[in-house]
């Protein structure tokens, strides 16, 4: 249990530098971009009155103090992680003046949960008919399923969305495309809104389901394929353990850990992958809103967003890393 503490404080520090570095990059990205939201905020103002330019250079100095723009660029690290650790990266530009933590909080609940179904669905199912697969290696029904990973594996998050946009709400529309919820009903902790919350998540999920489910298939297949040959596995179904127990405690369980592994680097990935499908569908997550944030010019609300993903990503795979020993006894967490 000690052995395992310690493992778990050095995972903790490696999340805590992952954090750090990420959201450096981040802030030094927004720094060097070439929008800047001084220059915004005056090409906002001057396109609905007209002002003389000595008022526009005074603005000009007056936002760019407020920005802390003068400051040397250490003093304007500095004052950024000052704010964000206290949850401050101050107003946005798309929606002055709502803080721009407060925008991302209300996305994050939305992406999280989309890509919290999305990824255990697609990780299940298609790691168990992949481990299937590999062991019942003359099932026709498995065999006809392999080929249709096969096919679906190659189409990207964003190819799949697309078609589902199209076959459900054009040629056979029965389902929503766009939006969180129906907006009729009042976002509430309502058995209505969480029902209608479920219905438009649908088929975002389905997408990303549906880009996903080919690749843990294919590849639970391969592993399970090699391991069925190994010798515990033959000594097993000659000493009449049941099928079941081997399948399930012997191939799947010993080829899920490379599965746990390659879930943990596919991560980023997904998310890339997610802000696509919510801006295809409309869906009111942290994609959506970066698209949003960027398209306006707020870097502001750009860095809030880049910074919340970092932290969440590497939060999943530090809570996959702690997983992985209690899956894998050979992983040494000494």
């Amino acid at each position: 249990m000690r052995s395992y503490a310690f493992f778990a404080l050095k995972r903790l520090i490696q999340l805590a530098v992952v954090v750090f570095a990420g959201t450096s990059a981040a802030f030094l990205v927004a720094h060097f971009s070439p929008i800047s939201p001084v220059e915004t905020i005056i090409g906002r103002v001057s396109g609905q009155s007209s002002f003389s330019p000595a008022a526009i250079e005074s603005l000009r100095a007056t936002l760019t103090e407020l920005f802390g723009f003068d400051e040397p660029l250490w003093q304007q690290y500095l004052n950024f992680w000052s704010r964000f650790i206290r949850g401050d990266l101050g107003p946005s530009l798309i929606a002055f003046p709502t803080p721009a933590m407060e925008l991302v909080m209300r996305a994050l609940p939305w992406t999280v949960g989309l890509l919290t179904v999305a990824i255990v669905l697609a990780w299940l199912l298609g790691n168990i008919l992949g481990g299937l697969a590999g062991y019942y290696q003359n099932s026709r029904l498995l065999k006809g399923f392999g080929v249709i990973a096969i096919g679906i594996q190659p189409i990207p998050y964003y190819i799949t969305a697309f078609l589902m946009v199209v076959l459900f709400g054009y040629i056979w529309p029965v389902m929503p495309i766009s939006g969180g919820f129906a907006m009729e009903i009042r976002p509430a902790w309502t058995l209505d809104f969480i029902l209608t919350v479920l219905w438009h998540a649908l088929l975002p999920a389905a997408s990303l389901v549906l880009a996903g489910i080919g690749t843990w298939f294919l590849g639970m297949r391969a592993l399970v394929s090699n391991i069925v040959t190994e010798d515990y596995v033959t000594y097993a179904e000659l000493a009449g353990v049941r099928r079941g127990t081997i399948v399930g405690g012997y191939v799947i369980r010993n080829a899920l850990v490379p599965q746990l592994t390659a879930l943990a680097m596919a991560l980023g990935g997904i998310f890339s992958g997610t802000i696509i499908t919510e801006q295809v569908f409309s869906y009111p997550g942290l994609g959506t809103l970066l698209i949003r944030a960027v398209n306006g010019g707020d870097s502001g609300l750009v860095l809030a967003v880049s910074c919340v993903a970092v932290i969440a990503v590497a939060a999943a795979i530090f809570v996959i890393d702690l997983l992985h020993p209690l899956l894998d006894p050979r992983v040494k967490v000494g």
